[in-house]
């Protein structure tokens, strides 16, 4: 049996390939169907109306040739599964890994993906968080233009190399969270209006028609959507785009449905199922218990983290950055979570946000250094290894993994890539293309940077740049990063945060900070932090010079940044390892652009 819902159609027929068009009866509420048997791999299509043109299925699984012609019929139950052992992986205590399967490898490949998870787990990485992969027009894309959600985008494999990359991640231990975008569709192949009202006519966002959450069958495609990916491709969870451009005025959010979707599945399947949301309003109801009156969210994106983190290593504070050059705001983020929770934002002209409960689990915040957001919406696409020294990237790793919440890393940011992660389309229709390279300028204007520098989007080029070089994740070049020294302080940072009790603690009650230095006419990095987990002290010298931190008298070296095996430069690690007592106390004196982490030893 074939159905859609087509409440705008005054007839609809279902075309098979090679097998002319069968009529479809009308049922209840807009919905067809048409007691059709399709063969795996059998491609099809629907006519609506009287006309002739042919248009996928909005629950299409694949589209061989793209998201204007035939969707192909898939049969997700054919898949030979072989994680029945996988009992999940819970966010506490995790380590996320964010990467877009088309610039991770030089294939760009969900199979050639595969081939690289021994990197992840010597990393000590637990989710792999991938950018959306369902149909988008054109070949390469960041993803959120995607216009079947229900698909997965053919050069990357479809849905059963799909398949192989969660069972084979499951086998390497590692959980899956699949980017989903249910706040809009793309600009180039959506036929969803042409079947029924999925769109509001008179509602926009940032990025289109607001999809229309007052219809129930609307509602369903997005809840049922979501259940196929946990469900049929073994999914451990979804990071839910942009969230706050979901204009729902129901009684019950769909958000809390979702949550109750992916809560009822997790109790019949005997794992837990993660629902991560990305908000722009710093509103901890997203993640409170819907006992609480919240809607049950696993956790939350905090940019609020990032943008602290990188003005403190990067002294930038243009733009959205520019309330978080106040030395207090990394203290502030590390012990409240947000840093606007009630306060004047000057980059929207208001107050925003609330402040999270005490008793709100530190982890239910996903934080980071860097992002594909973060660094692909600046200009030229830019990481901070671009501009950094290996110095300044080291406390950078420090600040990221050493955080109160969830950390996250964006692929390649563990050995300081040199490529950037830029904005890239491959849209076939020139007046599309034009227009999107024209909106990324305009975009920039609020933030000051010089749209000359703005890589055009549709230049094959662009997309080529920001492909990983995986030849230098293990280089120690005599200029530039030092990707390896990197990588190996990664890895020890991520064994640190496993192995201390204290770094997994989700206690905000247990996270303290001090912070000093920034006076007026210094270079606004000249900044130190004392950032408290417990008994640990994550100690942080951005002056320019020596700078010694007063310290427990049982106090440890646990981790500091002079070089991943404790060596590294002489004079470097000397000063990192000065560590004296005195009658008054003990003192640890740092490095200019250094941290380290010191406590007692493990009990």
């Amino acid at each position: 049996m074939i159905e859609v819902w087509a409440p705008r159609a005054e007839r609809v027929r279902v075309r098979r390939a090679g097998g002319g068009d069968i009529d479809m009866s009308a049922r209840p509420r807009g919905w067809w169907s048409a007691e059709v048997d399709l063969a795996d791999g059998e491609e099809y299509g629907f006519v609506l109306g009287d006309g002739d043109a042919l248009r996928p299925d909005p629950r299409s699984r694949r589209q061989p040739r793209g998201v204007h012609d035939a969707s192909a019929f898939f049969d997700p139950g054919a898949f030979a599964w072989t994680d029945a052992a996988w009992t999940g992986r819970q966010l506490a205590g995790g380590l996320i890994y964010e990467m877009h399967v088309g610039t991770f490898t030089p294939e760009g490949t969900l199979d050639a993906a595969i081939d690289r998870f021994g990197h992840l787990i010597s990393l000590g990485v637990t989710h792999v968080e991938l950018l959306p992969v369902n149909g988008f027009n054109g070949t390469w894309n960041w993803g959120y233009d995607g216009v079947l959600w229900y698909t997965v985008h053919e050069a990357y494999g479809g849905p059963a190399a799909y398949q192989r990359f969660v069972d084979a991640a499951h086998a390497a231990g590692l959980a899956v969270i699949q980017d989903v975008v249910y706040n809009h569709l793309g600009p180039s192949g959506n036929y969803l209006p042409e079947f029924g009202p999925y769109l509001r006519d008179a509602a926009r966002n940032t990025w289109g028609l607001s999809v229309n959450l007052d219809a129930r069958e609307v509602r369903d495609y997005i809840v049922e959507n979501a259940l196929m990916w946990l469900r049929d491709y073994h999914v451990d969870g979804l990071r839910l785009d942009a969230v706050h451009a979901l204009h729902d005025e129901s009684p019950t959010h769909i958000l809390q449905e979702l949550a109750e979707a992916a809560d009822a599945l997790s109790a019949h399947q005997g794992r837990p199922l993660t629902l991560i949301a990305e908000s722009d309003l710093n509103d901890p109801t997203l993640i409170l218990p819907r006992e609480a009156g919240g809607y049950g969210l696993t956790a939350q994106w905090s940019d609020d983290y990032h943008h602290a983190l990188h003005v403190a290593v990067s002294g930038e504070t243009v733009g959205y950055y520019e309330d978080f050059g106040a030395l207090g705001a990394l203290p502030k983020v590390w012990t409240e979570g947000f840093f606007h929770n009630g306060t004047y934002s000057s980059f929207r002209g208001r107050d925003h946000g609330f402040p999270i409960p005490p008793a709100v689990p530190t982890w239910r915040l996903v934080t980071f250094g860097q992002d594909h957001d973060q660094i692909g919406n600046r200009a030229a696409g830019d990481r901070l290894s671009q501009t950094l020294s290996t110095d300044r990237l080291a406390v950078a790793a420090v600040l990221t993994l050493t955080t109160p919440g969830t950390p996250m890393l964006f692929m390649g940011e563990e050995w300081g890539a040199s490529t950037p992660w830029q904005f890239f389309t491959s849209h076939p229709e020139p007046e599309l293309g034009e227009a999107t390279a024209k909106g990324r300028i305009e975009e920039f204007a609020q933030m000051g940077w010089d749209p000359a520098i703005v890589p055009d989007p549709q230049d094959p080029e662009t997309f080529r740049r920001s492909r990983l070089n995986w030849d230098e994740a293990s280089t120690s070049p005599d200029v530039g990063v030092d990707h390896a020294r990197l990588l190996q302080l990664y890895r020890d940072l991520a064994a640190l945060r496993r192995a201390r009790p204290e770094l997994a603690d989700p206690s905000f009650a247990h996270c303290e900070a001090l912070s000093g230095g920034g006076a007026e006419g210094e270079d606004p990095r000249a900044r130190w932090f004392v950032l408290q987990r417990g008994e640990l002290s994550v100690l942080v010298n951005l002056t320019g010079a020596s700078h010694t931190f007063a310290v427990a008298p049982d106090a440890g070296i646990l981790l500091h940044t002079g070089a991943p095996d404790g060596s590294g430069p002489a004079e470097l690690a000397a000063a990192a390892l000065r560590h004296e007592s005195r009658d008054a106390g003990s003192f640890l004196t740092l490095a200019p652009d250094s941290a380290a982490i010191v406590g007692p030893p493990t009990r």
